[in-house]
């Protein structure tokens, strides 16, 4: 789960010069969630190359955990050197589970995000405290659904309705980012709301959580819970759901906490 609308950003190092200060630090590696793409990360991808961390940001398939993790794990290994993995939302997820046995990921960045325990899916997460907008009896009033080619009986794509992306997504963005994010919203599968969580690798990689206090979509309660479970460093902040967007400065300097404790 995440954003795609961008959030302004200050002036940038060149890319050169981030590069050449980056050498003898980790890799930082942005997943995205649903609904979202890598442009999410556009404003706390700027911020982290102008104080010099080389940055990545991979695609997210959004289909499902266990083939998504496979998809990231296989892209990890051609990062050479330190690893600071960070995920957004659905991207949480995600990390939790591509990172196990990569010896190169040297802490885990939660950032209004998922830390399912093993046997954990993202909708047990979401509906284990009250708040969550999207944890409803009825999910055609949040969701509009679309087959796709090849999907398991029952399974389809979940787009959020106009609705919930101004008031409980991403209510503290413009309404211009809030139109943006509805036209070009990435869908993720239903099935991927309910496929359990494997092994999780915050067992032997620490972990940081940034937790929205507006946060509609996973309930700040649900954050600090999973946070608590996995013995994260928890940090709040006055955001909604997608604060890598509304507070872009705040969740850099986080990232950066994360990766300055990483050697």
């Amino acid at each position: 789960m995440g954003g795609s609308a961008s959030a302004s950003t200050g002036p940038a190092q060149s890319a050169s010069s981030a590069r050449s200060t980056a050498g003898d630090k980790p890799t930082v590696v942005l997943v995205h969630g649903a609904w979202a793409d890598a442009s999410s990360w556009s404003g706390v991808t700027t911020r982290l190359e102008s104080a010099g961390y080389h940055v990545v940001a991979p695609p997210n398939n959004l289909r499902g955990v266990s083939s998504d993790a496979a998809y990231l794990a296989d892209y990890l290994k051609t990062i050479p050197g330190p690893i600071v993995l960070v995920g957004h939302s659905y991207g949480g997820m995600v990390i939790t589970n591509a990172a196990r046995g990569n010896s190169n990921v040297k802490e885990l960045v939660y950032i209004d995000a998922f830390i399912p325990a093993q046997g954990q899916s993202a909708g047990d997460i979401a509906a284990s405290k009250p708040g969550s907008a999207v944890t409803v009896q009825d999910p055609t009033t949040v969701f509009n659904f679309a087959p796709y080619p090849g999907a398991p009986a029952g399974d389809a794509d979940l787009y959020l309705k106009p609705q919930v992306v101004s008031s409980a997504f991403a209510q503290d963005l413009s309404a211009e980012q809030q139109n943006q994010i509805i036209a070009t919203q990435r869908p993720l599968t239903a099935s991927a709301v309910t496929e359990k969580s494997g092994d999780p690798a915050w067992k032997t990689i620490p972990s940081w959580a940034l937790i929205g206090r507006q946060d509609k979509i996973i309930p700040p309660a649900a954050q600090e819970a999973a946070a608590k479970v996995a013995h994260a460093k928890v940090e709040e902040i006055n955001a909604s759901h997608v604060s890598l967007i509304s507070r872009p400065d705040a969740v850099a300097d986080f990232i950066a906490t994360a990766a300055r404790a990483a050697g």
